[in-house]
């Protein structure tokens, strides 16, 4: 799939200007504590910058160049990397990656062992995974959570929004991994 970076901001900057919040992925993120952030699927960067604007490290990775130009104009001093999270090598770990604007779902059929592996490799100890997708495009949380425990993480809490709203069901969640 090709994006247009421009377009793709423009759409949350119209949803800012109108008095929507685009921060909830951040702020749950900020809610535990990292001192460092993996942005995994980064786009335009709108939650890596958030994130550092409140003084976290933080990195972020596309595979989407027309993404990762807009992020880049957007906030120089953040790292990008263009990059496939399959075969993600940052020589570094993290507090939390984070897997915002569903992610998992613009990877190819029957690469996500391989997506979740690549994005909990980073995970520092300790460390989580937070991921939000929908659940009606084919990949469900029984086959999430099976990648995650392949990876070695386990599921510490899910929730049905970035806001932390009850998870009892769905087609959205949002599930926090922990590394042990």
């Amino acid at each position: 799939m090709a994006w247009d970076g421009e377009e793709y901001q423009a759409r949350f900057d119209g949803i800012a200007a109108r008095g929507g919040d685009v921060h909830g992925e951040a702020a749950l993120v900020r809610a535990l504590g990292p001192s460092s952030v993996l942005d995994a699927g980064c786009g335009t960067g709108r939650v890596a910058i958030e994130l550092a604007r409140h003084g976290i490290d933080v990195v972020g990775v596309d595979a989407d160049a027309s993404m990762l130009a807009t992020a880049q104009r957007l906030a120089p001093d953040i790292p990008w990397h263009l990059g496939d999270l399959a075969d993600l090598d940052l020589g570094r770990s993290f507090d939390v990656v984070v897997m915002a604007g569903n992610v998992p779902l613009f990877t190819p059929p029957g690469t996500e062992p391989a997506l979740v592996a690549g994005v909990a490799a980073p995970v520092a100890p300790a460390g989580r995974l937070v991921a939000g997708f929908s659940l009606d495009r084919g990949y469900g949380l029984d086959a999430y959570d099976t990648h995650c425990a392949a990876a070695g993480l386990t599921l510490e809490t899910r929730y049905a929004t970035w806001s932390r709203d009850p998870y009892t069901g769905g087609t959205y969640a949002v599930s926090i991994h922990r590394r042990s």
